[in-house]
């Protein structure tokens, strides 16, 4: 409705009835009628105030903004003492986004005019704008001492409220707004985002629930969805988004991120994708199309999303981790050393969050690997309010042992940890798997279900549910065996379904978890003076600390060098570890080495494209001819571990061991050569050869690495002194003796068990041999 202030009287009746039939047209919204009778009394009287005043209005009201600016600023001239003419020239500012010009008008209305209820209220929105939320919040109260019931007034204070982080208050305020408009969608939406910001999801999604109309409020359900992890749920709210607002580009993104996280990675990429179509400069959509295509081992791809990510929002510490891991992968150097210094400077100093497990193959201290898992954990799987183990005490006949994994099927953790399963007391233990595994038909799995008392798949269930699940089956032991890597549920720790939590085998670290009692290791890879470095107590393992199977089958097929590649004669160093573990230091030693032994190659897995054509030009770089790298397809486990009868001398990496690799090249009889280093990654190897009886392939430095490579490889004695000892120790050493290792694992549960049912708190333990 027009607002005249001030109507000044033309001295013609016929200019009079004119303009009182334009502000009834006004009135009545038919605008393009009035206007046209504001404009002709304005051809006769160019500076009639009220025509000027009230054309502007009109334009303002018709999304010309700039015209409508123009036409009231030329009426405040002739008469500035119109408040009303003030308060719809803020307007019209506002809405061209100019927020310090429009607050300027409402404080002149305000001034002329102290309770004109409409320019405080505007006033207020945009001091919102502005971010001045304090001072919105007072003008708000000020519209609502002037008009109690003012809905919209309620509602934005509420809105103000949320944002200086009061959101008891603001849920006050949204509540009043609902009593006096019970139907606005738009306050339910607001009320629904306050009860997310409280943690109150169902109370979030029931208010959602009122807005179904609004996009916004669908997307905000989506959200409260995947907090829930209700993921098919959270992508139909995303769904109703996008077909009430088809360019919803964030719901693309969001649809993109819940696809992802239930492994749906072509789907997902496609829905991010569609994100980007609709608005191309997300830094957040292109850093997560770099996380799917990551997944998908499109790492070129991959690099040139993350690329994209920064180049849109540069200072984005939170994608390091992953853009340096996908520049791992390819084996790709470039600025790599400032890169993990730059990352590291990050975890340390700019409160950065990067997946741990990329962090492993970091160049860093076991300090900063802790820092690393704590913030994550906080940012990403900090501790539910709703703890599901509130301290009872089970009486069970055998103690209860959960494993927790997605991994119970041909994987590297089961292939590991097979024969320890089977081997479990059932006397003494009752073994449960908690399982979201691929449900793969293979001999493996089919063995695996075999081994446990109980095999629970809860691969669909979210994590709530799962908690739930795991509470009522009085789990005594749960022993997550995934950690921080892929397909990991976190989450469901958080809620604390057990009385006992145990980190073991999965993630070769500390998990930073307040909710994870104990981590599984020995004393080589956490020496006792490093345990400050990991949240969890450590239960040391006497001589191994990892699992391993003693049933493994060596296929009976003998590769020759010809099958493999290999050239006819020459001494084969090999190293089957991820290509991601390859640094340049080490690949600046593997070449020194071959440089050093003549006719001499280096056998490698052959992960991607990209990183076997980077490493045979960074060989080429450093002075040895790209045919002395040789690249290893992968094959089945048992055809894998025959031919390492071709090689003489495994090489490790580090800062990242070879894990289930070494284990491989030792029960096939090749030896292992690694250095000691600081974090529990760099140290597996170091591990498994005290377990198999050979500390003198441990190296203590670089230099001596290198030093015994060469002898090794020009001294066929002793690389066979070496393998006649490995034959010889093979069953009877602790690394294979599944048995006896899992009588020690067993005996770790049992002092765990005895300290929870006395009432004492978690502490370290040191398993006897």
């Amino acid at each position: 409705m027009p607002e005249t202030g001030e109507f000044q009287r033309s001295s013609s009746t016929a200019l009079q009835r004119a303009f009182a039939q334009a502000v009834a047209l006004h009135q009545r919204g038919q605008l393009a009628a009035a206007e046209k009778i504001y404009e002709d009394m304005l051809r006769q009287q160019p500076n009639n105030f009220d025509a000027l005043h009230l054309l502007g209005l009109i334009s303002a009201q018709t999304g010309r903004s700039e015209r409508g600016v123009d036409l009231i600023r030329r009426a405040i001239r002739l008469n500035g003492n119109v408040a009303d003419a003030h308060s719809n020239l803020g307007n019209a500012l506002r809405a061209l986004r100019r927020f310090d010009e429009a607050l300027a008008s409402f404080d002149r209305a305000v001034a002329i005019k102290q309770n004109l209820a409409p320019a405080l209220y505007n006033r207020a929105i945009t001091l919102a704008d502005l971010g001045r939320h304090e001072e919105a919040l007072a003008s708000y109260d000020r519209v609502i001492a002037l008009v109690p019931d003012h809905a919209d007034a309620h509602r934005n204070r509420g809105t103000a409220l949320r944002k200086l982080e009061r959101p008891e208050e603001a849920l006050a305020s949204l509540d009043k707004a609902i009593a006096l408009k019970p139907n606005d969608a738009g306050a339910h939406n607001d009320r629904g985002n306050v009860l997310n910001d409280l943690k109150r999801f169902d109370d979030a999604l029931a208010s959602y629930d009122q807005a179904p109309g609004i996009a916004g409020a669908c997307y905000n359900r989506g959200n409260v969805l995947i907090e829930l992890d209700r993921l098919e749920e959270a992508i139909a709210s995303y769904d109703r988004a996008i077909t009430l607002r088809p360019d919803y580009a964030e719901a693309y993104n969001n649809r993109g991120s819940a696809l992802f996280r239930l492994r749906h990675h072509e789907a997902a990429l496609a829905s991010i994708d569609k994100s980007i179509q609709h608005k191309g400069d997300d830094a957040a959509a292109h850093a997560n199309r770099g996380k799917v295509l990551s997944t998908l081992a499109r790492y070129h791809e991959a690099l040139a999303a993350y690329d994209k990510a920064v180049a849109l929002k540069p200072d984005q510490a939170d994608i390091e981790g992953y853009r340096l891991h996908a520049k791992s992968h390819m084996c790709d150097w470039a600025d790599l050393d400032a890169e993990c210094d730059r990352l590291i400077e990050s975890i340390r100093n700019r409160n950065a969050t990067t997946p741990p497990f990329l962090f492993c193959s970091v160049p860093s201290s076991t300090a900063d690997q802790l820092l690393c898992a704590t913030r994550w954990t906080a940012k990403n799987h900090p501790p539910s309010a709703s703890q599901r183990w509130r301290g009872e005490r089970y009486h069970h006949d055998r103690i209860r042992v959960g494993y927790f994994s997605s991994d119970f099927c041909n994987h590297a953790t089961s292939l590991l940890m097979a024969g320890m399963f089977e081997c479990h007391d059932r006397s003494k233990f009752e073994t449960v798997a908690i399982s979201w595994s691929p449900n793969d038909p293979s001999e493996m799995r089919r063995r695996l279900e075999a081994s446990f008392d109980r095999f629970v798949e809860v691969r669909d269930i979210n994590d709530d549910e799962v908690a739930d699940l795991i509470r009522r089956s009085e789990i005594d032991i749960l022993v997550d065996l995934k950690g921080f890597t892929g397909g990991s549920r976190t989450r469901v720790l958080g809620r604390r379904p057990a009385p006992i939590q145990v980190n073991y085998l999965g993630y070769p670290g500390t998990l930073g978890a307040p909710f994870i009692d104990y981590i599984i290791a020995d004393r080589t890879v956490i020496p006792d003076h490093h345990r400050e470095f990991y949240s969890e107590k450590v239960v040391a393992l006497p001589n191994s600390y990892q699992a391993n199977d003693d049933k493994r089958v060596i296929a009976d097929r003998l590769f020759t060098r010809g099958d493999v590649g290999l050239a006819p004669t020459g001494f084969v160093f090999c190293c089957f570890n991820n290509n991601y573990k390859i640094t340049p230091d080490m690949f600046d030693r593997w070449m020194r080495i071959l440089g050093r032994v003549e006719g001499s190659m280096l056998w490698l897995l052959e992960a991607n494209a990209e990183s076997a054509a980077n490493l045979r030009k960074e060989a080429v770089a450093r002075g040895v001819a790209a045919e002395r790298l040789v690249f290893a397809p992968r094959m089945s486990l048992p055809d894998h571990l025959a031919r390492h009868r071709l090689a003489g001398l495994f090489l490790d990496s580090t800062p990242y061991n070879a894990h289930t690799t070494a284990s491989d090249a030792l029960w096939a009889g090749l030896p292992v050569l690694t250095i000691l280093g600081d974090t529990f990654a760099s140290r597996v190897a170091a591990s498994l050869l005290h377990a198999i009886g050979l500390p003198e392939l441990i190296a203590e430095s670089p230099e001596a690495y290198e030093r015994m490579a060469v002898d090794l490889a020009t001294h066929p004695e002793k690389l066979a002194a070496l393998k006649t000892r490995m034959a010889a120790n093979r069953l009877t050493a602790p690394l294979f003796d599944t048995k006896r290792f899992t009588r020690h694992v067993e005996a770790a549960y049992t002092a765990m068990h005895e300290r929870h049912q006395a009432g004492i708190a978690p502490d370290h333990i040191v398993v006897p041999a």
